[in-house]
C-alpha cells in the first residue's frame, strides 16, 4: 500500500499543535493522526517522539497496544465482527471462521488487493439480536456467513 497523498509532516504537527496543552497528549495524537489519515504511518512515529520529548519506543508501544490504531490502511470496507460472549451463544465463532474462509481474509487482516479489512470486537451491544457486525460502520444483526457476505460486497459497490 502506498504512502497518503496528504503532507504527512503536516498532519502530524497539526494534531500536535492542537493537543500539545492537554496532559499525556499521545494518544489523542495518534488518533487524530489515523482519523485524518485512515491510518498511523511508521514514519509518523519519530514525528511524535521527537515533538513530544518521548523515545520511539513510547510512541510504538501505545500505537501497537490499542487495537483501534492502525499502521497500514484499512480495506475500502471495514468488517468488525462481536466474539463477545452473547454473540458466542448463538454462532459466533463459527461465523468469523466461515467468514474468514468466504473472504480470504483473517481476522486482523486486510485482503491483498485492499477490498476489506476484517475485525474483532469484543460487544457491539447488540446482544439480543447476535451474530452482530459492523460493516463500514454500521450495525447489523442476526447474521450468518452469506448475509456478512453480501452486506460486504454492497458496501464494496
Amino acid at each position: 500500500m502506498s504512502q497518503p497523498t496528504v503532507n504527512l509532516t503536516e498532519t502530524v504537527h497539526s494534531a500536535i499543535d492542537a493537543h500539545r496543552h492537554e496532559r499525556g497528549p499521545l494518544l489523542v495524537i495518534l488518533q487524530e493522526v489515523q482519523e485524518r489519515l485512515g491510518y498511523v504511518p511508521p514514519a509518523a512515529v519519530p514525528l511524535i517522539a521527537r515533538e513530544l520529548n518521548l523515545s520511539r519506543a513510547d510512541v510504538h508501544g501505545v500505537l501497537t497496544f490499542y487495537h483501534d490504531l492502525r499502521t497500514e490502511p484499512p480495506g475500502r470496507t471495514t468488517l468488525s465482527l462481536c466474539r463477545a460472549e452473547a454473540c458466542q451463544a448463538v454462532g459466533a465463532e463459527a461465523l468469523v471462521a466461515q467468514v474468514e474462509e468466504a473472504l480470504g481474509v483473517k481476522t486482523g487482516q486486510t485482503a491483498a488487493d485492499g477490498s476489506v479489512t476484517v475485525n474483532q470486537v469484543f460487544c457491539l451491544g447488540n446482544c439480543a439480536l447476535g451474530p452482530s457486525a459492523l460493516v463500514g460502520g454500521r450495525l447489523h444483526g442476526r447474521l450468518d456467513r452469506d448475509r456478512v457476505v453480501a452486506l460486504v460486497r454492497a458496501e464494496a459497490s
